[in-house]
């Protein structure tokens, strides 16, 4: 059973909890300065947000990227970055005080279709970094409301 099920601790020590306050007030901050990165298109600060090895992968609307290089290689050829979104819903799942995920529903403004943004965030010496993320738009639909963050 997982730790968090079980109350038993980690290899150094610790128990592993799915609602570290101040896990999820890190990764928000994270989440806050990747989405203001990518409405700025900030190129330079994206790439800072990512893990910089093989390891790590983004699955995108219309491309599989693997490695950081591949990552930023996109980011640097997009033309004109990424379209302006308002986010609709955020979740924030701490996986102890080293990892997390980012859950995040938006809109891409004069669209009815909703996107999702999925992003596995490490604790590294450097700080919180993306080591996999994953975007995806669903089909068309009628617009509905969605409580806002």
């Amino acid at each position: 059973m997982p730790h968090w099920q079980t109350g038993r601790k980690t290899e150094d020590g610790k128990r592993m909890t799915l609602d570290d306050a101040q896990t999820i007030l890190q990764l928000t901050h994270c989440s806050d300065q990747y989405e203001q990165a990518l409405a700025d298109n900030n190129v330079d600060a994206l790439d800072a947000l990512f893990w910089q090895g093989p390891q790590t992968v983004r699955y995108g609307v219309g491309e599989n990227l693997y490695g950081a290089a591949e990552i930023a290689a996109f980011r640097r050829n997009r033309k004109g970055g990424s379209p302006p979104r308002t986010m609709l819903r955020r979740t924030i799942t701490p996986l102890g005080t080293e990892a997390g995920v980012v859950s995040l529903e938006f809109r891409r403004i004069g669209s009815t279709r909703t996107g999702r943004q999925m992003q596995t965030w490490i604790n590294t010496p450097d700080g919180w970094k993306i080591l996999a993320a994953h975007v995806s738009i669903m089909a068309e639909q009628p617009e509905t409301e969605r409580p806002t963050l």
